[in-house]
């Protein structure tokens, strides 16, 4: 059986190698290990081979798992829907956000961020698919929230995710990442200081590389099919 190491010294292969097919550094994208499910055991060995960055969906999981291994030092990013009246853990305990999208819930998370911490990082998560149900701001709408939220205190409005519709097919999986890409250059023509594009997980992490993805979600291909009780 692979291990857990080996299986994060892989998954980092695929990142440098699809960085340096399409001409960029592989310095310059992040692998956040997507540790939903899986218990602080596996994101203790996770971390003792190098991996400092864990994505959490589930908040009362992901606030055990960051009390548990504190002593560790590492990056949390809470990746899962948020809800309005669940922003305040989310504030006290973790340094990013990817899903956000309505600005009620930026409001309540700049108010509930404690001063004693650095600005929380927040990403606007864009339904670039136009998928019914799947979270998301428009493309259309993105602009203004982005602004509104880049005004709030106690954030940083880092840049822009999406979970496009899932393709076996390259080409058709880079035009998803594309619109997204464009729509954040859009987005610092008009005057917003972003530097993430948090795009791509285990299936498709190299077409979102090839649009500039700066930060890949993989949870599979680091620990396995999912853990359930």
């Amino acid at each position: 059986m692979t291990t857990l190491p080996a299986k994060l010294q892989a998954v980092l292969a695929r990142i440098a190698c699809a960085a340096r097919r399409w001409g960029r550094d592989p310095a310059d994208v992040l692998l956040l290990a997507v540790s939903k499910t899986w218990p602080a055991a596996c994101l203790r060995e996770a971390a003792a081979a190098g991996q400092r960055a864990f994505g959490e969906s589930y908040l009362q999981e992901g606030i055990d798992k960051v009390a548990e291994l504190r002593a560790m030092s590492l990056e949390w990013h809470f990746i899962g829907t948020l809800q309005a009246n669940k922003t305040r853990p989310v504030a006290e305990t973790f340094d990013w956000v990817h899903s956000l999208d309505r600005l009620r819930v930026a409001e309540r998370l700049s108010a509930q961020r404690p001063v004693s911490l650095p600005s929380l990082s927040v990403c606007l998560q864009v339904n670039v698919s136009g998928e019914a149900g799947k979270g998301g701001v428009s493309p259309a709408e993105a602009p203004a929230l982005a602004h509104a939220v880049a005004r709030l205190p106690k954030l940083r409005l880092r840049g822009l995710m999406t979970i496009p519709a899932p393709s076996d097919d390259f080409v058709e999986q880079r035009r998803p990442f594309r619109r997204l890409r464009e729509l954040s250059e859009q987005l610092r023509a008009d005057g917003l200081v972003l530097d993430t594009l948090s795009m791509g997980m285990s299936q498709d992490l190299e077409a979102a590389i090839a649009e500039g993805s700066t930060l890949v979600r993989v949870g599979t291909a680091i620990f396995g099919e999912r853990h359930t009780a």
